[in-house]
């Protein structure tokens, strides 16, 4: 019997999903065991299923998609997280590698490169869409630094998370009901957010995640 490849598709528009459902119907060794609109659905969906691999978007309601990877490998890093966006930007490239994905695809890629990078993630490679490959070895060879020195390399994952939430406009009680912490808890870490980056209050926040891309 085939052992098929049990994956997750972690995307917000229902429309991608199903296109994403129906394509891989059409293969044989693919199946898909689990949907996600958000980025803590796709924690809790991923923790329930343990599906092989994850098809993660990065712009999501809630966690977004690079929020969501860290957590997931953080729980279970037998889980494989392929990135399916429409970003090609750098920094979201350096950002999901360091935090362990094992591959990056644009949504304009052609389905076979979907089904091809699956396969390959699957067996164990390291799969980059070629616009973004490029990147990545442009960035190499001319020693550039993609982040870190603005310091949000610096922060702490649960941070990070914060980070996002707020900067998305989310109250601070909002933001401990959703990653299941305390509301001073959540004031705490912005604290720490504000003074690790030099920011002085929320505005300047959202402007440092918008002009990062950690929000849109």
């Amino acid at each position: 019997m085939l052992n098929k490849i049990r994956v997750l598709i972690a995307d917000d528009h229902a429309l991608v999903r199903e296109g994403i459902v129906a394509f891989l119907k059409c293969t044989e060794d693919i199946e898909v065991v689990a949907e996600a609109a958000d980025g803590l659905e796709a924690i809790e969906k991923a923790l329930k299923f343990r599906p092989d691999i994850i098809l993660m978007d990065i712009s999501m309601p809630k966690l977004g998609g690079l929020e969501a990877t860290v957590e997931i490998k953080k729980t279970d890093p037998s889980i494989k997280i392929l990135v399916l966006t429409q970003y090609d930007d750098k920094e979201y490239i350096s950002r999901f590698l360091k935090a362990g994905v094992s591959g990056y695809l644009l949504k304009r890629a052609v389905g076979s490169d979907l089904v091809s990078a699956i396969r390959a993630v699957r067996e164990g490679d390291t799969y980059l869409y070629p616009a973004v490959a490029s990147k990545v070895v442009n960035n190499f060879l001319g020693k550039e630094i993609m982040s870190g020195e603005d310091g949000y390399d610096g922060l702490t994952d649960r941070e990070k998370q914060v980070l996002k939430l707020v900067a998305e406009g989310h109250s601070h009680k909002e933001v401990a009901d959703m990653l299941k912490i305390s509301t001073k808890t959540v004031v705490v870490h912005q604290t720490n957010i504000l003074e690790k980056l030099g920011l002085n209050n929320r505005s300047e926040l959202i402007r440092f995640a918008l002009s990062r891309g950690i929000i849109q």
